[in-house]
């Protein structure tokens, strides 16, 4: 069995080293940048820039200007010494791409959400829109009120039962 090419370390580079890639297609709104730079002030700087060896941004462009957004001096990084430029070219649009393709268990991510709220954390922080959050908890509103309700048990009468 043949192994895979990965990644060995972490390095911490100053911000203006690294070089985004100019013919990058994915966007990143201000109002994403903001939610990226929240997400890091939460929970810190776990999704790692991914460069090559000249500097060159990989993947993270979004983390970038969250890092810019919140002033810090340096950011993690992951070398990225295997690639072909090709497969660079090619990985900057399978990392978003293949992230979209995933789905959601709605009724684990309900209650996971309504386990965050009633622990008191900011489900903001999370990246759904106001909306989305709202029509997510309201169904799992909807569920707690379905379960909780007594539920009367059925009696069937047959044709030959008597009548007590």
């Amino acid at each position: 069995m043949s192994s895979s090419p990965m990644a060995q370390r972490i390095e911490h580079w100053p911000l203006e080293k690294l070089i985004p890639y100019g013919r990058n297609p994915r966007t990143h709104s201000d109002a994403q940048v903001a939610q990226i730079a929240a997400s890091i002030a939460e929970f810190g700087f776990n999704n790692l820039i991914l460069v090559d060896t000249r500097a060159g941004i990989i993947a993270g462009h979004g983390r970038l200007l969250a890092a810019r957004k919140l002033q810090l001096e340096q950011v993690p990084v992951i070398v990225l010494d295997h690639l072909s430029e090709a497969q660079k070219r090619a990985y900057i649009i399978a990392d978003n791409q293949l992230a979209l393709n995933a789905g959601w268990d709605d009724e684990l991510l309900r209650d996971e959400l309504a386990a965050l709220q009633d622990g008191d954390f900011n489900i903001r922080l999370i990246g759904f829109d106001d909306e989305e959050l709202a029509r997510l908890l309201a169904a799992q509103d909807a569920a707690e009120v379905c379960s909780d309700a007594a539920v009367e048990p059925r009696v069937f009468r047959y044709a030959n039962d008597p009548i007590h």
